[in-house]
C-alpha cells in the first residue's frame, strides 16, 4: 500500500515540500530524510558542461525539479502522470482539492480555480501552467476546448519566467528563501574572501571580511553562526610538501559550513584561520552534494588606482583560463588526488583530480578542466 502524494500548488512559489529558489544542496539534503516518500532519486546533467549545466531531479514516478546552471537554484518544478497510482497524488490549491483518486483534474476544474486566462493548447497563468500533453505526446486528439480534457502536467516557475518558452539557462531572482545564503564570495589571494549574503540591505549592504591570520574561530561563530561540524586535523600527508623545516603540525581544526560551501582551517594555538576552501560542488565530482555551492570570484590586481572594477575569474571559468590569470607562465606541476582510495563501489564519470599551486592560492580542478575547489593560504 502505498501513502498518498499530497501537494499545493502556489503558483510562482512551490509546489508541497518545494521552494523556487532553493539550492540544490538544501533540496537533495531534505531527499536524504524523505526515502519512505522519494525513494528513488535520480539526478541528470550534462556532463560536457558540468559546471554550469542545468540539473533535473527525477523523483519517480512524479517530479521533476528543474535547478538553474549557474546558481544551482529550483527553476521549475513539474508534476505529472496524476493518476498514476503508485503512489496516489492529491493536489490542492488553497482549500479545493483539485485532483485525486475520486477524481481526474479537467480543463473546467483548472478554470473554476483560477479563473480565465488567454486561449491556446495550455492553460497559462502568472507561474504556473497546465499541460493537456504527456511529455510531448498527444492526449488522444481532443480537442482543446473540451472541458473533459485532463491536465497532463503542472508546472510552476517564478513569476515573470512563464512566458511560451521556458528558458532553463535564466537565473531565479531573489526570493525570501535565500535569505541568509553566501550571495557571492570575492577570493584575494594573500589576504581572503568577501563574504555578500542574500537578503542583506541591497547592494550598499557590507560584505563579512574573512581573512588570513587574522580572522579568530570566535569571529566566524559571530559572524556565520556555528559550523554545522568541527573537524580535527589528522590528515598531514601533505606537510611532505610544505617549504618549512618545521612540518605543519599545530593541531589545527576545521570550521566546516557545508551550506556555505566553504571551510575554515584553524590553527591551534592562535584560533585564528590559516587556510579557506571554497567549493563549487560540480556535478560528477567526488564531493558532489557534501557542500553547497560557492560562488566565488578570483579578484585580480586593478590596473590603477583609479579602476574601481578589477578583473576577476570565476568559478564556471575554465582551469586554463583561471590559471593564465593567477601566473601567465606555464601552469605549474600538478599532484594527483582520488578521493574515492577509500571508499568502495562508487560509481563516478571520473574520481581523479588534480592539485596545481600557486603562489597563496591552490586549485584542485577535474578532468574536464572544471576548478572544484579553491584553497587560500
Amino acid at each position: 500500500m502505498f501513502s498518498t502524494l499530497d501537494v499545493d500548488i502556489r503558483p510562482g512559489s512551490g509546489l508541497g515540500r518545494f521552494e523556487i529558489g532553493a539550492s540544490l544542496w538544501t533540496v537533495l539534503d531534505m531527499l536524504r530524510s524523505l526515502t519512505h516518500i522519494f525513494p528513488s532519486v535520480e539526478v541528470k546533467y550534462d556532463p560536457d558542461t558540468s559546471s554550469t549545466t542545468p540539473v533535473v531531479l527525477h523523483l519517480r514516478p512524479h517530479l521533476d525539479l528543474l535547478f538553474s546552471g549557474k546558481h544551482q537554484r529550483l527553476h521549475t518544478i513539474c508534476l505529472r502522470k496524476l493518476r498514476d497510482p503508485f503512489p496516489p497524488v492529491t493536489l490542492r490549491y488553497k482549500d479545493t482539492v483539485l485532483s485525486s483518486a475520486e477524481g481526474p483534474f479537467t480543463r473546467v476544474v483548472a478554470r473554476r480555480a483560477f479563473g480565465p486566462t488567454y486561449p491556446g493548447d495550455e492553460l497559462r497563468y502568472p507561474g504556473l501552467w497546465f499541460s493537456f500533453e504527456e511529455d510531448g505526446r498527444g492526449d488522444g486528439g481532443r480537442g482543446v476546448e473540451d472541458k473533459t480534457q485532463e491536465v497532463k502536467r503542472v508546472l510552476v516557475s517564478q513569476k515573470g519566467n512563464d512566458g511560451k518558452s521556458q528558458d532553463a539557462l535564466e537565473e531565479v531572482g531573489e526570493v525570501p528563501v535565500m535569505e541568509g545564503d553566501v550571495k557571492q564570495a570575492v577570493v584575494k589571494v594573500h589576504d581572503g574572501v568577501a563574504l555578500y549574503f542574500y537578503g542583506a540591505a541591497g547592494a550598499s549592504a557590507k560584505p563579512v571580511h574573512i581573512r588570513l591570520g587574522e580572522t579568530t574561530a570566535q569571529d566566524l561563530t559571530v559572524d556565520l553562526g556555528p559550523p554545522l561540524r568541527v573537524h580535527y586535523k589528522e590528515d598531514e600527508r601533505m606537510s611532505i610538501h610544505a617549504t618549512d623545516s618545521v612540518p605543519e603540525t599545530d593541531n589545527g581544526y576545521f570550521y566546516n559550513y557545508f551550506q556555505h560551501g566553504l571551510d575554515f582551517l584553524i590553527s591551534g594555538p592562535s584560533h585564528v584561520v590559516t587556510k579557506i576552501i571554497l567549493h563549487s560542488n560540480v556535478p560528477g565530482s567526488p564531493l558532489f552534494q557534501r557542500y553547497k555551492r560557492c560562488n566565488w570570484e578570483i579578484e585580480g590586481k586593478p590596473e590603477d588606482d583609479e579602476d574601481d572594477t578589477p578583473p576577476r575569474k570565476r568559478f564556471y571559468d575554465r582551469f586554463e583560463t583561471i590559471s593564465h590569470f593567477l601566473s601567465p607562465r606555464e601552469p605549474p606541476p600538478s599532484m594527483h588526488l582520488d578521493r574515492t582510495d577509500e571508499e568502495e563501489d562508487i560509481t563516478l564519470p571520473s574520481t581523479t583530480s588534480r592539485l596545481y599551486g600557486y603562489d597563496g592560492i591552490i586549485l584542485e580542478v577535474s578532468e574536464a578542466s572544471q576548478v572544484l575547489s579553491v584553497t587560500l593560504f
